[in-house]
């Protein structure tokens, strides 16, 4: 691990993190705290996303959409106006907007087939964000003057990693450059994000066989065809088996950094929080 004990970590000179873990559980509140502070740098994955690998996709499928409509269509034509997407760390829903869900059409939703293109598009946009991060800890360094570095990864990171293979390619890159901190939800907050998700069901990024797996037993469960799937049914019904199927892979993760928990997190209140918070999950890693 790039620090190998509480004191290592308290006298480093430049500290690097990399949060991850289930979304909703704290880890843009926890990078907002220490940005705060103005001695970090704050790595969005998700705005890099949008902004540098997407940012094209995700522009041109809105001038799709215009185009459809005469009076904007002449306009574009004409460049007489411009479309593209306000994305901020606060405001990431270009992205997942541009991710949609799978069904019907008609309720807004999109050829399975089409689906599944996007989420290869954004798993490779992911990889290619995740693996941009040395290069952010540098330059937040070297450009702006920031000492300190943290990273704040997507939810769906642990989809990209092989999380029993010591030498997975992905970890193994991220943690010599940064120390990768797991929050770890309980039950409870698992349920909590359930019944949030329920009330409000969001595009969301899945393996691809896990995404198959679940499209094929839906379909065959309910009798629906493809074009007859409600989208808001189906990635609710899913939403509870990806909580599920991440769980396993982030506690595999861990053995790359160390944890913490959504409650610990919760409490924090400025940067001396936060480096007592990691300091305390080193102390809980000695053998």
């Amino acid at each position: 691990m790039l620090y190998q004990d509480a004191d290592h970590w308290r006298a480093a000179t430049h500290k690097r993190v990399l949060v991850y873990g289930m979304s909703g559980l704290g880890k843009t509140h926890m990078s907002s705290i220490v940005r705060a502070s103005g001695h970090w740098f704050h790595y969005s994955i998700d705005y890099r996303i949008g902004t540098r690998y997407m940012g094209e996709l995700i522009a041109d499928n809105a001038k799709a959409e215009a185009m459809k409509v005469p009076f904007l269509r002449s306009l574009l034509m004409s460049d007489s106006i411009y479309i593209g997407s306000n994305i901020t760390f606060d405001n990431l829903s270009p992205v997942s907007t541009y991710l949609g869900k799978p069904g019907d059409p008609e309720l807004g939703g999109l050829p399975i087939a089409e689906y599944r293109r996007r989420q290869e598009q954004f798993r490779t946009s992911e990889l290619a964000a995740l693996n941009d991060t040395l290069y952010f800890a540098e330059r937040g360094q070297a450009l702006y003057g920031y000492p300190h570095f943290i990273c704040d990864t997507g939810g769906s990171i642990c989809e990209w990693v092989e999380p029993d293979n010591d030498n997975d390619p992905l970890m193994s890159t991220l943690s010599a450059s940064c120390l990768p901190l797991w929050i770890k939800g309980s039950e409870a907050h698992t349920q909590a994000l359930i019944a949030r998700f329920d009330k409000a069901p969001k595009p969301m990024a899945y393996q691809p066989e896990f995404l198959l797996a679940c499209w094929q037993e839906y379909l065959a469960d309910t009798g629906l065809a493809e074009d007859r799937v409600n989208p808001d049914t189906f990635v609710r019904w899913t939403y509870a088996r990806a909580l599920a199927h991440r769980q396993p892979r982030y506690e595999a993760m861990a053995r790359w950094g160390v944890t913490v928990t959504a409650d610990e997190v919760a409490s924090l209140k400025g940067e001396a929080d936060f480096i007592d918070l990691v300091a305390g999950a080193l102390e809980r890693r000695k053998p």
